[in-house]
């Protein structure tokens, strides 16, 4: 007889290797046909409501890590909440307005001055849902679960109306105006930027000490002195109409080599290291308020410098005195209002010089620097000129420096509503914890947000003007023009004369004769996606305003986050979202940014091709997404054996799952002590996990499930059980109380590791028997259950695994020392160390298959054993004969005459099960 046809070996076509670059487009197109999407939503519909609000990508180019890091991250919350007794639509979204657009269609040799506006914007739209139809390709190639057919995307007729509604509401809520302020300027872009769109990176400038002349010295001073400033930026000396003085320093002449210099005194040293004086004396101090309206004479110009007060002046750095410039700088615009000055911007929006600087007229302003200069030195007012490398705002889509430039702009009002924002803040809850601090700091010291852009591709303002240039914002004309976009979408705007755009008999005292002219500045992108509250989720019935989270990349404090919060306290008095979720950057393998130039980008669709998306999903779930998170070739490696240790295992438990149905399941009563107990263990393995989910943990659901694998299982419960699964016959009871228990923990698993690895879960299920949902997606996770004798089986087992732990390190040492091959070999002998771990060993029974060796004894001395923690030890290699059938080593071999190479054991089940043909 052939024994091995007698053995119970595992069976499945679960296949060992996952082929997932090959299946899981196969499993994606499949939920696709059968609308696993809709499955889901109809299955929880009832159920109460989780939003996972999706801030909108923008629609530009390939997706990289940090959106495969975001999309399946939410993915994992938006799977488990529909798993865990919620309804969660998810709808995602794309960001589709802005300079990037315009941008590529230039590259593409689009040619805009031979269209009109209109034209020009129907080409970025079209090329916006081009990158929209290729991302969303990308992010299903991810497995991410969502309403894909029906995203929202910014440039949408209804979405824009929405944001027209948002806007208007501002407005009549008196949020919103038009200004002559500093802000910041691209003259690589042509326009303005809000704070959001600044990036800092170094910049080597001009560092200038610069004289004035004292013109009237107002009683304090004799006129011989000279004011000394300070600047990293030369080009805005002719802009200055003033110097600021803090009104509580101290200020002091300094007399040396005959000439006389004002700075700050607690600067002294500072100036006199950098300028060299010489035997420098300190022959007058004042107070700042004393020298308020004194009068200095500009450096360059027949002009005056005004002496004036500001408490934004400090010692860091420079001399205590503030070159002030109204056109070019923030704090400068807001003191010199103070003080009836002129708001003097003598630059262009292209960044170059115009007549009202006489001299440097059409010159770009960083060349003009040099020009500065030399004019400086020669009316002798430079002191001093060195260069530093200092961080500096960049534009962050051109890369280029901005500058502050005194424009004409429409602004939100924040400091109008701030401390209600403020108040939002302080409710929400926030994860990481730092992230209430840094928006909160963000938004304590924001003023006005500007929101015109001078561009083309975007939402136009809403705003007519009068006849007097009065601008017209009226519930009236909102409403109007939201409904014209609705029907026709915002390119309406450059496509009718403004009479067109109005109501029907529209009149204002501001246009007499009933001309009117409409705005050309479009919004900030910020505006448009911060407006996603209510374009999405007060738009969709299947939605709902606040959302439950908000899931971004850290760098969104400054952006969706912060223009969201903006625009919905504005318009609701309350935030849109109740939790935020930030995420850091994904780097490369050494902790540096991916860079093409540096060429350490890991692109995910690589990754993807080469290992599959479940491979990706589970480095996911195995990293800190809070702080940055490093991948490369050598991590996704180290992740595909984790992958792998977690994939055997499911391959086990189906294997010797093949025989088992729902009618041999064993009650929990009636199953060995041993199998109680690894229940027991697979019950903390669902709470520990729950809980993980519930708070946003992923890597610790990771973690437990993946020791509970590798140290629980395939150490410990699926070694042994061979013994039993394999050489006991079909029907055993001892073989259907495992088999019961491996079908508990395999359908367990399988749940909740379906948000993490959703096709390798998904093929898992297809193969387990007797299952009732066609997909595990649509079932609910497990729920833990109370086990009787939970506390006494804990007890018992724990201690001894702990027991086994001394054992297993005796064996080795016997390995080690040849005295036994393996374990298998071996005879164990054994004293307990205690009364306790005596009473446990003796009540534990089979302890030769726990401790897999062929035969144990516990004996109550032991002379010649090595002593260990628990117990103290000796093994002898067995003198029986090895089963040809269960390799046991047994004193048994040969007592069946019919099967004389078998132990008693397995005699018997042969032949009482097993007869030859």
């Amino acid at each position: 007889m052939e024994y091995k046809q007698t053995l119970n070996m595992p069976k499945t076509d679960f296949p060992m290797r996952g082929n997932l670059p090959n299946k899981e487009p196969k499993m994606q197109e499949q939920w696709d046909e059968e609308k696993l999407y809709e499955k889901v939503q109809a299955k929880t519909k009832g159920n109460p409501l989780f939003i996972l609000h999706d801030g909108p990508p923008y629609a530009n180019g390939d997706i990289h890590m940090g959106h495969a890091l975001n999309k399946i991250l939410k993915d994992f919350i938006v799977k488990y909440k529909s798993m865990a007794g919620y309804h969660a639509p998810y709808v995602p979204g794309w960001d589709t307005h802005g300079l990037p657009i315009e941008q590529a269609l230039a590259k593409k040799k689009v040619n805009r001055k031979k269209m009109t506006i209109a034209e020009f914007r129907q080409k970025c739209a079209e090329y916006a849902l081009k990158q929209v139809d290729n991302q969303r390709v990308q992010f299903k190639q991810l497995g991410v679960r969502g309403d894909w057919e029906n995203p929202y995307i910014t440039l949408n007729k209804s979405y824009e109306a929405a944001q027209i509604k948002v806007f208007g509401e501002m407005a009549k809520k008196g949020y919103i105006y038009k200004g002559l302020k500093p802000v910041y300027w691209s003259p690589s872009s042509e326009s303005a930027l809000a704070e959001a769109e600044i990036e800092y990176q170094d910049k080597r400038s001009a560092s200038i000490y610069v004289a004035f002349d004292v013109k009237d010295g107002k009683d304090l001073l004799d006129g011989d002195e000279k004011f000394i400033i300070w600047t990293t930026t030369p080009w805005t000396i002719p802009a200055n109409l003033a110097i600021s003085l803090h009104p509580d320093l101290e200020y002091a002449v300094i007399k040396t080599a005959n000439q006389k210099f004002i700075i700050a005194h607690d600067m002294l040293g500072q100036v006199n290291e950098t300028l060299e004086w010489k035997d420098a004396e300190v022959i007058q101090t004042f107070k700042g308020t004393e020298a308020e309206n004194i009068v200095a004479k500009h450096p360059i110009y027949d002009r005056d410098s005004l002496i004036i007060l500001g408490d934004h002046v400090t010692t860091e750095s420079g001399t205590g005195l503030v070159h002030t410039a109204p056109g070019h700088g923030e704090d400068d615009f807001i003191v010199g209002r103070r003080y009836g000055l002129d708001v003097l911007c003598p630059v262009d929006e292209k960044g170059y010089f115009t007549d009202e600087a006489p001299g440097f007229e059409g010159l770009f302003y960083d060349q003009a620097n040099k020009v500065v200069t030399e004019k400086l030195t020669e009316t002798d007012a430079l002191l001093k000129m060195e260069f530093i490398t200092h961080s500096y705002p960049h534009d962050w889509r051109t890369k280029k420096p901005t500058i502050f430039r005194a424009t004409n702009q429409w602004f939100a009002s924040i400091k109008d509503f701030r401390e209600d924002i403020l108040t939002e803040i302080n409710r929400i809850n926030w994860i990481p914890n730092w992230g209430e601090t840094r928006l909160y700091n963000m938004v304590r010291d924001r003023e006005d947000w500007c929101i015109s852009r001078q561009r083309t591709w975007g939402v136009p303002i809403p705003v007519f003007y009068g006849e007097d240039k009065t601008p017209i914002i009226t519930d009236e004309t909102i409403a109007h023009v939201a409904n014209l976009f609705r029907e026709h979408g915002s390119n309406v705007w450059f496509e009718w004369e403004a009479k067109d755009l109005l109501p029907d008999g529209f009149t204002s005292e501001h246009s007499p004769n009933g001309t009117f002219t409409k705005e050309t500045d479009i919004m900030d992108v910020w505006f448009d996606s911060g407006s996603s509250h209510e374009g999405v989720l007060e738009e969709r019935e299947a939605l709902q305003r606040p959302a439950d989270v908000y899931l971004e990349g850290s760098d969104q404090y400054r952006g969706w986050f912060n223009s969201s919060i903006s625009t919905a306290v504005a318009v609701t008095g309350k935030a849109p979202y109740e939790t935020v979720i930030s995420h850091g950057f994904a780097l490369d393998g050494q902790g540096r940014k991916m860079s093409k130039s540096v060429g350490n980008v890991v692109v995910p669709a690589k990754i993807m091709k080469q290992y599959g998306a479940d491979i990706l999903r589970l480095w996911v779930a195995s990293v800190d997404y809070q702080a940055d998170v490093r991948i490369s070739d050598e991590i996704i490696k180290q992740t595909s054996e984790g992958y792998r240790k977690i994939r055997n295992t499911f391959r086990f438990l189906l294997g010797n799952l093949a025989d088992f149905r729902l009618e041999h399941k064993v009650a929990d009563d009636k199953l060995e002590e041993i199998d109680q107990f690894m229940l027991l263990k697979l019950q903390k393995v669902i709470d520990k996990s729950l809980n993980a989910y519930e708070n946003y943990d992923f890597s610790t659901v990771y973690q437990t499930i993946h020791n509970f694998c590798s140290i629980e299982l395939s150490s410990f419960y699926l070694d042994f059980a061979k013994d039993i699964l394999y050489i006991e016959a079909e029907d055993h009871p001892r073989r259907r109380s495992i088999q019961t228990v491996y079908y508990e923990i395999v359908t367990s698993l399988v749940k909740l590791l379906t948000p993490i690895l959703t096709h390798t879960m998904e093929e898992v299920w297809s193969f387990i028997p007797d299952v009732q949902e066609e997909y595990v997606q649509l079932c609910e996770m497990p729920k833990t259950r109370d086990l009787s004798n939970a506390a006494r089986l804990e007890k018992k087992w724990d201690s001894f695994m702990k027991v086994r732990d001394d054992i297993l390190k005796a064996l080795e040492e016997a390995r080690s020392e040849k005295v036994i091959g393996k374990s298998l070999e071996a005879s164990v002998i054994i004293q307990p160390n205690s009364e306790e771990t005596a009473a446990i060993l003796q009540n534990i029974p089979f302890l030769h298959q726990l401790l897999i060796v062929s035969e144990v004894q516990i004996v109550d001395e032991l002379t010649d054993g090595k002593a260990y923690e628990f117990v103290t030890v000796k093994i002898m290699k067995h003198q029986g004969e090895t089963c040809e059938r269960c390799w046991v080593v047994s004193d048994s071999v040969g007592e069946n005459n019919d099967h004389p190479t078998l132990c008693a054991r397995c005699a018997s089940v042969v032949n009482e099960h097993y007869t030859e043909a």
